[in-house]
């Protein structure tokens, strides 16, 4: 593998000291991220810099108003001339109003921008981690994920709030300012830029030691967030087994590391704000100090050197902005690092460049040629040596056999949550990697163990595989599944709100409005991580009898727990070690005094 494959991804989330090499990889990463989100945005950006320039030019000419009025406004005035002065009091006003209209009119402009690529950066994200493999879900939790949401793209608002402005800003006044103090006076000029010397130093420190306390931090947050996210969706576990306490001194731990990653962050804001400021009030001391001998010997205008006095105050003003705009960049870009990580994350599955029509109508025959497979977080164990299988259309199989017998493995594999090691699996006699996912999940539905439900309606859920379909047909496919009765039974029917996951409905009822979306999907091909094996009997023979309905002329792979789940099956494989020990109906296979039959007395067994 490349260095740069290394470093792909994830691959660096937990690492809070990178070497140089490597966080020049994550950097280039990131900027390379902010040139794609901020290409779109060209001339909004590019009004918004225009905008800016034309603030800090009326700002700018403030001061030169002033001296112009001190040296030559007041003096005319007192020779009975006011227009001078009348004029250069109008001209500093206007220029008050005129950078008040353009700040506001910036500080919309530039907020809109700010939205507008967190609103994209949002979005990408979160399509992103849908399109993501199970593997990585597996193994980055949603903790993560939601840290990646929250908290990082708050650090990246905080410094789209101030970007333009505290940067843009600060160095459009740097440079104009310089210039100005430089025609103002060579002399004093040379005295600040002899103090400028020193804030170099202090620039360079602070970016490389900020860079890597937000990097601490942004790490320690989304720990943070993980293990609140993991106590609270696994609050009957904690609470059944008293783990509060060490949930709390764990989260107390989280917290003390966050606190502390912020309070060093800090730290090294606040030496670099007091020594600027530092300088820049030596600077200022000398300069008035020098400036005032020269007034006393008549060398320098009195109002020439209020001009540069204020500039110069001015002058330093910028630099506390860029320090603030620094510490909010070095956060941002520790958070834009992480992001970036998760966008570089390649697809477990990639879409197919020129896809491959599945043939019309859709019969469901599968086929897995000569199929290797091992998961990527365990290359070197393979779940499936070269195994090939024939399932025709319409033909319901069960597999059954030991935990790890590579069941599931073989499930995913169908349903193209995973592409084969080697091999091809392949759906009416086109590889599942070459048809558009869309197409596929069109054709094919998987159904968990786990019903899973989302708040909303029961009407919503039963037509997840299908939004546009009418209240009639929704009604009609629960009542193909015995659904019916129990939903209109519900307090609002149809409507009724089942709650986060399904919580308002038993484990049954969850599983009949699943195998609704089914009959209202009509995919060709279902499959089933074993669709009763957490249900009492009453729920269990409901679901039976749906089943029946729902598998009626289509494909069906079904992992198998219970006998009477594989008794509706036309075929059933006995599978150990990724291998098929025994392939045959229920009956024939039930006749004889091999493995499945040794697994149905001991389903038998468990029953008495």
């Amino acid at each position: 593998m490349s260095t740069d494959e290394q470093w792909r991804g994830v691959a660096a989330e937990d690492d809070e000291e990178v070497t140089a090499a490597a966080g020049l990889r994550l950097q280039r990463r990131a900027r390379a991220l902010v040139v794609d989100l901020v290409s779109p945005h060209r001339r909004p950006v590019a009004l918004a810099v225009a905008l800016l320039v034309l603030e800090n030019a009326v700002m700018l000419a403030g001061p030169l108003l002033v001296a112009l009025a001190i040296d030559t406004g007041v003096p005319a005035a007192l020779d009975g001339r006011p227009a001078p002065l009348a004029w250069t009091i109008a001209g500093y006003a206007a220029c008050g109003l005129a950078g008040a209209g353009l700040r506001a009119a910036f500080l919309v402009l530039s907020g809109r921008i700010g939205q507008d690529l967190l609103l994209e950066l949002r979005r990408r994200v979160f399509a992103h981690g849908q399109r993501l493999s199970l593997d990585f879900h597996e193994s980055y939790t949603s903790g993560r994920l939601i840290s990646r949401l929250t908290s990082d793209l708050d650090s990246l608002g905080d410094l789209l709030e101030r970007g333009l402005d505290g940067l843009l800003g600060a160095v459009l006044s740097l440079v104009g300012i310089s210039v100005l103090l430089v025609l103002l006076d060579p002399a004093l000029a040379a005295i600040v830029f002899v103090g400028f010397v020193p804030l170099v130093f202090l620039t360079r420190w602070f970016q490389r030691s900020s860079r890597a306390g937000y990097r601490r931090t942004r790490t320690t947050v989304a720990r943070l967030i993980v293990h609140f996210v993991e106590s609270m969706n696994g609050i009957r576990a904690v609470q059944a087994f008293r783990r509060e306490r060490r949930s709390e001194a764990i989260m107390d731990g989280l917290g003390a590391s966050f606190r502390d990653a912020n309070i060093a962050a800090f730290r090294t804001v606040a030496w670099y704000v007091g020594l600027t400021r530092a300088v820049g009030n030596l600077t200022l001391a000398a300069v008035l100090l020098v400036g005032g001998l020269r007034v006393v010997d008549g060398s320098l205008a009195l109002g020439a050197l209020t001009a540069f006095l204020l500039y110069l105050r001015r002058f330093y003003d910028p630099l506390d902005d860029l320090a603030q705009f620094f510490n909010a960049y070095q956060s941002a870009a520790a958070a834009l690092e992480k992001i970036s990580s998760v966008l570089d994350t390649p697809a477990g599955v990639e879409e197919p460049e020129r896809p491959v029509a599945l043939p019309s109508p859709v019969r469901g025959e599968l086929e897995f040629d000569r199929v290797r497979f091992a998961y990527r977080r365990a290359p070197d164990r393979v779940v499936l040596p070269e195994f090939s299988l024939r399932v025709p259309a319409g033909q319901t199989v069960a597999l059954v056999g030991a935990t790890g017998a590579g069941k599931s493995s073989l499930v995913k594999l169908a349903a193209r949550f995973y592409d084969p090691t080697a091999g091809a699996v392949r759906l009416d006699g086109v590889d599942l990697r070459d048809v558009a996912d869309a197409d596929l999940r069109d054709a094919l539905v998987m159904i968990t163990q786990e019903a899973f439900l989302f708040s909303g309606s029961v009407a919503d859920n039963i037509a997840l595989g299908r939004p546009s379909a009418t209240r009639e047909e929704v009604v009609a496919a629960a009542e193909a599944v015995g659904a019916r009765g129990f939903v209109e039974a519900l307090p609002e029917g149809f409507d009724t709100d089942v709650r986060k996951r399904g919580g308002r409905l038993s484990a049954g009822q969850r599983q009949l409005v699943s195998l609704a979306r089914v009959v209202l999907a009509a995919p060709a091909v279902v499959l089933l991580d074993e669709a009763t094996s957490s249900l009492d009997v009453p729920s269990e023979r409901a679901v039976q009898e749906a089943l029946e309905t729902v598998l009626a002329g289509r494909t069906a792979l079904i992992i198998a727990h219970r006998l009477s789940t594989v008794l509706i099956a036309d075929r059933v494989l006995v599978m150990a070690d990724g291998v098929v020990v025994q392939d045959g109906s229920p009956a024939d296979l039930l006749a004889g005094d091999g493995e499945f039959a040794a697994l149905h007395t001991a389903w038998q067994a468990s029953l008495a």
